[in-house]
C-alpha cells in the first residue's frame, strides 16, 4: 500500500468513526411508560401512557384532550370534606379516572353505538353496557361461589339465593372485563403526561400501607373490608394467624375501606371482604370476593412460595 493508500485509509477511517459518534449522539432517548417508570403505580388507561417534559400545570396531552393541574384541584375542592385529604395525596389517581372519562367519551362517540343527544356520563354508561352485554355466570360459578361463602349469605339455601349470587359475580366479571379493556385502551392511545409531575405524586401516593407492604420485596396479602361486616369479621382470626405463622416471610395488611375511601377505589374494590395476594415484586398474583376459608389462604400463599 503506497503512502496516499495509507492516508486515505486513515481519512476514510476517521469519517466513520465520526459518523458512528454522531448516529450515537442524535439516537433519541427511549421515552419510558409509567409502568415501566413505576410498576404498579397506574391502575388502568395510565400504564402505558409516555412521560415527557411539559411546561408547569399542563398534566397529560392525549390528541384534543389536555388536562391541567387546576382541573384536579378543582375537582379535590368540589369533593367531600372527609375524603379531601385523601385526595390531595392521590392527584395521580383523580388524573387517571379524568382520562379515562374523556376517552372513553371519545369511544363511544365514535362507535355509532350511543344515541345522540346523551350527556358524556350516559354515553359511557350506554357504550359500556353494550360493549360488555355478554358477560354471563353459570350456575356451577355461582355454587362454586356459594359453597366457599355460605356464612357471607347467612346459610340460605342454594335456590333461595342463586339469582342474587349471580348478579354479584356478572358485576365482578364485567368489572375485570372492562379493566382489561381499560388496559388494551391505554395501549393504543397516545398518551403524554408531565414526566416531573407524576414523580412528585408517586413519591406522594406511594406513602400507604398497601403499597409500602407489596414494594417490600416480601409476597403480600391485602384484605380490605370493614369492621362490623361479618365475613370480614370473620377473617380477622385467619389474619392474626398468618401474621403469628409467618412474621418474617409474609407482610398481612388489613384496609378499612370506610377509613381509606381512595385507597380501596385505588385497588378495585367495590364489595368486601376482598383479599389480594401480590408476589416478592409486587406484582397481583389472584384476588378473592367475600370470606376465604384459611385452607385456601394457605394454597395461595403456597403458590407465592410461603409455606
Amino acid at each position: 500500500m503506497t503512502r496516499y493508500s495509507w492516508i486515505l485509509a486513515g481519512f476514510l477511517y476517521i469519517c466513520l468513526a465520526c459518523l458512528n459518534v454522531s448516529q450515537i449522539q442524535a439516537e433519541p432517548t427511549k421515552i419510558q411508560t409509567v409502568e415501566q417508570t413505576y410498576p404498579g403505580f397506574a391502575s388502568s388507561i395510565l400504564k402505558g401512557a409516555r412521560m415527557v417534559a411539559m411546561k408547569k400545570g399542563t398534566l397529560l396531552i392525549s390528541g384534543g384532550i389536555e388536562i391541567r393541574e387546576s382541573q384536579l384541584k378543582e375537582t379535590v375542592k368540589k369533593a367531600d370534606p372527609k375524603i379531601r385529604e385523601e385526595l390531595k395525596k392521590n392527584l395521580f389517581f383523580i388524573l387517571e379516572q379524568e382520562t379515562m372519562k374523556a376517552v372513553l367519551v371519545k369511544e363511544a362517540r365514535a362507535s355509532g353505538a350511543v344515541t345522540k343527544g346523551l350527556s358524556d356520563t350516559e354515553a359511557i354508561q350506554a357504550y359500556v353496557n353494550q360493549r360488555f352485554r355478554d358477560v354471563q355466570v353459570s350456575d356451577e360459578e355461582a355454587k362454586t361461589f356459594y359453597e366457599a361463602n355460605k356464612a357471607m349469605v347467612g346459610g340460605l339455601p342454594f335456590e333461595q339465593v342463586k339469582g342474587a349470587i349471580q348478579q354479584v359475580l356478572v358485576q365482578q366479571k364485567r368489572q375485570d372485563a372492562f379493566a382489561a379493556y381499560l388496559k388494551g385502551l391505554g395501549r393504543k392511545t397516545d398518551i403524554r403526561v408531565n414526566m416531573e409531575w407524576v414523580k412528585t405524586q408517586y413519591n406522594i401516593a406511594m406513602d400507604n400501607p398497601v403499597d409500602k407492604a407489596r414494594m417490600s420485596g416480601k409476597p403480600t396479602m391485602v384484605e380490605f373490608g370493614a369492621t362490623g361486616c361479618i365475613p370480614c369479621d370473620m377473617m380477622q382470626p385467619i389474619l392474626d394467624n398468618l401474621r403469628k405463622k409467618y412474621p418474617d416471610r409474609l407482610n398481612v395488611v388489613f384496609v378499612h375501606v370506610g377509613e381509606n375511601r381512595i385507597l380501596g377505589a385505588r385497588f378495585g374494590i367495590q364489595s368486601i371482604p376482598v383479599q389480594i395476594f401480590y408476589d416478592q415484586n409486587g406484582e397481583e398474583v389472584s384476588r378473592h370476593v367475600g370470606f376465604y376459608a384459611e385452607v385456601e389462604v394457605l394454597k395461595q400463599l403456597a403458590k407465592l412460595g410461603v409455606e
